[in-house]
């Protein structure tokens, strides 16, 4: 990918975003922008202007392709990934709002109190501060505890039948105009996960609002009685919920985002100052001021014969919907480069599927003891591989994954754990299918297929192996943001992690507290699960209508006072 600005190919397509409607259509962005019909402030007092775009070769760079005397109108939101996130997100912009059910009583008798209180009002017009105050639940984000609250009601206390508080009108006069990327369809990394993988959350988790899962399973599903649905059940589940909801004119597929920046540039650095000086109008000058602040996203879409089609995008709001599966996170230590070691259990089911280890007596070393891990260890254990397991966590450590399963629902994870727990490392040999190894660490990978492995008192032992999995978690992948987006982070000296290092928001409206306009949900501001996730889209979408409601009641009062 085209990590630079800009190159020839990157310029090669420019989209502008003129005041008249044109022709010319970008392919890019006509398939999300095609049969909309955008308000103007004459039928809608919350939307902005009409949205049109034209193809112009790129024959100059941008900066002088476009005066800030015309500045190009832009896409009021462009969302970064197409995952679970972007497309709730997208439900909410498209104008479907929650309401309290005429009939609904919540268990939590203060937070009904405060319902009652603003009954007539949907919830992205109230008060979610208020609403969301002493609320517990399993985010660390108030909104999201909020929401989950509402739809799940008592959830976390085993009352998993209790009735949602909320129903769903769709209000097109709140529709908010947005594009939402993706690499693939929608469902983002829901579609590349392995099929017959049960997922961690119970069905009725995954869904988003408006199409109850098991309704849709009841239809789609084939033979099974598992609550817990396969990755290939959710992915097909997410791209229906977009086709259904009406939201796919929102979405450009195959769409690979390599570049997102403010385009703002100092008085000194640009004609604004000289502009200033020409321009009586200060309204004249607001509207070039902003366009100077508005983002630029560079990227490709992939075309049906694998050519690469640039693009390029303005907008006033970017946000970040990426996930954390992009980027698999890595032991740092040397030789992990070397061939036989992968980071993916997708790259190992391939191996084996080719019959790779037929035959092999040398163990599969296996790093990390999270799901992924079990998943691999279970994918060896049917094939009869023999399999030497190392992680850092002592067995009885609380905070593995294992222990927080309930057994009836996860029995192969704790078949897993079972053997972690019963079949460790002895004093001088290994099990012939499995051993764990506790307590341990790689210290290198050696170019002769042997490891190196440390215990914690320091002892060392080097085994030959026939492959190594590193799967010890991911991380997102924003390479397309100045230094990979670090300084949004709590900790801006290291990566961003949705676990260590999440994206540092305002708790309330999701927007990066370190970069105005920038915003963020799920994964990448520590909400792993899908039914926390709707608390941002809610917490965003509310965010940008109360921004939206003020701008044109300040632009109405402006055309009263006679500024142009």
């Amino acid at each position: 990918m085209d990590r630079g600005r800009g190159s020839a190919s990157g310029r090669g397509l420019l989209l502008l975003y003129k005041r008249s409607i044109c022709a010319g259509v970008c392919s890019v962005c006509a398939q999300g922008l095609a049969g909309r019909e955008f308000p103007t402030r004459k039928n809608s007092r919350l939307l902005p202007r009409s949205i049109t775009v034209i193809l112009k070769p790129a024959i100059m760079p941008l900066a002088e392709e476009t005066t800030v005397l015309d500045p190009p109108r832009t896409v009021p939101i462009v969302i970064i990934g197409n995952g679970p996130s972007g497309i709730c997100l997208s439900y909410m912009l498209s104008g479907y709002r929650p309401y309290l059910c005429p009939d609904a009583v919540h268990p939590n008798s203060i937070l009904q109190s405060k319902l009652e209180e603003a009954r007539h009002l949907s919830i992205p017009e109230q008060d979610l501060e208020y609403l969301s105050e002493g609320l517990e639940g399993r985010s660390s984000n108030p909104v999201a505890v909020l929401f989950d609250t509402l739809l799940h009601p008592n959830a976390d206390f085993g009352y998993d039948d209790y009735p949602t508080v909320l129903q769903w009108k769709l209000e097109s006069e709140h529709y908010i105009p947005h594009l939402v990327l993706g690499k693939g369809p929608p469902g983002g990394a829901w579609n590349d996960m392995e099929e017959s993988m049960l997922t961690l959350s119970l069905g009725d988790w995954m869904e988003l609002p408006g199409l109850k899962f098991k309704d849709w399973t009841l239809c789609n599903r084939r033979n099974s009685k598992n609550d817990r649905a396969t990755p290939a059940e959710v992915a097909s589940y997410y791209k229906h919920y977009v086709k259904l909801m009406g939201l796919k004119r929102n979405f450009i597929d195959n769409s690979y985002v390599t570049y997102v920046a403010k385009t703002y540039r100092e008085p000194e650095e640009s004609a604004c100052e000289e502009t200033t000086r020409i321009l009586s109008e200060q309204a004249q000058h607001k509207q070039n001021h902003d366009y100077l602040k508005n983002w630029e996203i560079q990227g490709y879409r992939r075309a049906a014969d694998g050519s690469r089609e640039p693009f390029c995008l303005f907008a006033e709001t970017v946000v970040l919907a990426t996930g954390t599966f992009d980027a698999p996170a890595r032991l740092e230590v040397n030789g992990e480069d070397l061939p036989y070691v992968a980071h993916s259990l997708t790259e190992f089911e391939a191996a084996v599927c080719k019959g790779k280890f037929r035959g092999t007596t040398d163990p599969v070393l296996i790093v990390g003891a999270g799901l992924t891990a079990a998943d691999a260890v279970l994918c060896a254990h049917s094939h009869n591989i023999p399999v030497i397991h190392v992680f850092r966590r002592r067995l009885n450590d609380p905070n593995l994954i294992f222990k927080q399963l309930p057994k009836k629902l996860y029995p192969e994870y704790h078949r897993v754990y079972h053997m972690m727990c019963t079949q460790s490392y002895g004093t001088s040999s290994i099990h012939t299918k499995y051993t764990s190894f506790p307590e341990h660490c790689v210290l290198s990978f050696n170019p002769d297929m042997k490891c190196v492995l440390q215990s914690s008192s320091g002892l060392k032992k080097v085994f030959k192996i026939s492959k190594a999995l590193v799967l010890i978690g991911s991380h997102p992948n924003l390479f397309f943001l100045k230094e990979q987006g670090r300084s949004l982070g709590h900790h801006p000296n290291q990566p961003i992690a949705c676990k260590g290092n999440p994206v540092e928001i305002n708790p309330y409206t999701y927007e990066a507290s370190k970069e105005p306009n920038l915003f963020a949900l799920g994964p990448l501001v520590g909400d792993n699960f899908i039914r926390f996730l709707k608390g941002g889209a809610l917490a965003i979408t509310r965010c940008l209508e109360m921004r939206l409601k003020n701008k044109n009641q300040i632009d109405e009062s402006a055309s009263n006072n006679g500024v142009c």
